[in-house]
């Protein structure tokens, strides 16, 4: 029986990037363990939320043949991650959008329903995950309600996730840092 209380959430992967710290390949194909990157991120999340959008702003058909709608940047000069979160945020009609990047494959099943309900019971817009040593500054929850402060933010030419996020209310959740080990240059990828 489907839970008519419970928010409705939507969940973008941000596979937008130029990928230059990974020599300028597209992240979200870099193979891991016999798969690319966003399959590890979509297998992870399509269970924790109603609906699943990739951001990204290069080989649009491959990622479209994942069978999820597909969101490029809506602003010019690749503005960075942001950008992605506010097509986001400006294309779903859901309550919540969760956001991670496409280069962390080892997500927290539960990451969605904790930072909804830290969001939840502390009766603010954002929720981002932590761990025992930083913050994950890349996943988070947010209300939808915030695409109009986060659209005025980059008008402003403000790029920083951790500088838009610093002016919201805000709460973080802690889980287990190894859910958040991500591939940002080809050494980090384990050998096989």
């Amino acid at each position: 029986m489907p839970d008519t209380e419970r928010p409705r959430v939507v969940a973008v992967i941000l596979a937008g990037g130029l990928g230059r710290r990974m020599g300028g390949v597209d992240k979200g194909l870099v193979e891991y363990q016999g798969r690319p990157l966003i399959e590890w991120a979509l297998a992870a999340l399509t269970p924790q939320v109603d609906q699943l959008a990739i951001s990204a702003n290069r080989n649009l058909e491959r990622y479209a043949a994942y069978g999820h709608r597909v969101l490029p940047d809506t602003l010019p000069v690749f503005p960075g991650p942001l950008a992605g979160v506010l097509a986001a945020l400006e294309a779903v009609t859901a309550d919540w959008l969760l956001v991670t990047p496409c280069d962390t494959p080892h997500l927290p099943p539960d990451l969605a329903a904790q930072l909804l309900q830290a969001a939840q019971q502390h009766n603010v817009p954002l929720a981002v995950a932590a761990d025992a040593s930083r913050v994950h500054h890349s996943c988070f929850i947010v209300r939808t309600e915030q695409r109009d402060n986060l659209a005025a933010f980059l008008a402003r030419g403000e790029r920083a996730v951790r500088h838009w996020q610093a002016g919201l209310a805000s709460t973080t959740v802690m889980f287990d840092a190894a859910c958040f080990a991500n591939f940002n240059q080809p050494q980090d990828l384990p050998k096989t």
